[in-house]
């Protein structure tokens, strides 16, 4: 398969992902109508279609939900062949999920038996779904959880790269645990530079209950912080959870938005939140016809909305030039007039370390020990 055809083949596998996993089906004609043309879609799709289908929810972080609802289809329309397709895939991620949690699990009462401060932060965002890895932000010194992870865990730590030096992370691997986990110690963004909304984060956590486990999670507004930080000033991209667990989070009243702006512009981040929840919303609407509720103010300090995000190799990309660098310009002057001098410093590196790792991605094909 040529590649122009298999981009073409994963945007209309996210297309029918974001429909079904975004658009109302209720009783009414009008989503009978599409529940009919979705069993439709899914029955003719072909094995190799599948597949993609499968790898491409999975790198999005929406498998779990994606085939619950496909394999509710399948059954419908009376397609055994599809049902067992999404049944054995289904399976197979739930196992995966379940050791990760049971993992997890240990993990989090181990630092509360040494009374270290823990929160998990982004992997439980995608709940029933969970993401690629396990993060974990602490206010303890690195040089004690490393011990402690090594010693209780008999953890390896992975080699670092220079934007983990300076976003102050870390990755250990674990036996056993297929997924990494990423421990963000004092300090969030990109190059270390949040450490106000770091050195709360932990008392403002809230728990949240999976079975009989307990885990705790951040706050909404840091949760809606968090995901800004990753998603509109490092990675420059969305996964189609990032729409989805925003979406659901926001319809469930469970937003202070007033306190979100209040959080987030004393980070000097609040205008890349208005447009975080502003792509959230236009991409919404495309789909079930209306977006998120939005109070105005959240809406007059957007920079731009979903108009300017685009598909490419598997996820929603946001352009860094000229709509994300101004918001770059706009936090690194917010953290200057606060005079966060340090702060300023490890942000100002961060054209830097973006070039550098594009720069090893054309020589090398990797940006694997810089980003």
């Amino acid at each position: 398969m040529t590649n122009i055809a298999s981009e073409l083949q994963s945007a209309q596998s996210l297309a029918l992902l974001s429909r079904l996993l975004l658009v109302p089906q209720d009783s009414d004609n009008s989503s009978s109508f599409v529940r009919s043309e979705l069993k439709s879609e899914v029955r003719e799709i072909s094995r190799d279609g599948f597949d993609n289908l499968v790898a491409l929810a999975s790198s999005n972080h929406v498998i779990v939900r994606g085939l619950e609802i496909i394999l509710v289809l399948t059954h419908e329309a009376g397609d055994n062949r599809s049902a067992e397709w999404a049944q054995a895939a289904l399976d197979a991620e739930r196992a995966r999920i379940a050791l990760a949690l049971s993992f997890l699990q240990e993990i989090c009462a181990a630092f509360a038996s040494q009374a270290y401060s823990v929160a998990v932060i982004k992997s439980l965002d995608h709940l029933p779904d969970l993401g690629s890895d396990l993060d974990l932000y602490t206010d303890v010194n690195w040089k004690e959880i490393s011990r402690f992870m090594m010693t209780r865990f008999n953890a390896t730590i992975a080699p670092r790269s220079w934007g983990d030096r300076l976003a102050g992370k870390w990755n250990f691997c674990i036996p056993d645990l297929a997924e990494a986990v990423e421990i963000h110690m004092s300090r969030l963004g990109q190059t270390g530079e949040q450490v106000g909304i770091a050195s709360g984060l932990v008392k403002r956590a809230r728990w949240i209950h999976i079975g009989e486990m307990a885990f705790p999670v951040p706050s909404a507004s840091d949760r809606l912080m968090i995901s800004t930080l990753q998603r509109m000033y490092r990675h420059f991209y969305f996964r189609l959870c990032d729409i989805v667990d925003t979406a659901a989070l926001a319809d469930s009243g469970g937003v202070d938005y007033f306190e979100l702006r209040s959080s987030a512009s004393d980070a000097g981040i609040w205008e890349g939140v208005a447009t975080y929840l502003m792509i959230v919303s236009d991409y919404v609407r495309k789909y079930r016809g209306y977006g998120l509720e939005l109070p105005q103010f959240v809406i007059s300090a957007a920079r731009f909305g979903g108009d300017q995000v685009y598909y490419a190799r598997e996820f929603l990309r946001v352009p860094i030039m000229p709509q994300s660098a101004k918001l770059y310009g706009s936090q690194i002057a917010g953290l200057l007039r606060k005079r966060e001098l340090e702060n300023s410093a490890r942000l100002s590196l961060l054209p830097w370390l973006a070039t550098a790792a594009l720069v090893g991605q054309r020589i090398t094909g990797s940006d694997k020990g810089i980003w």
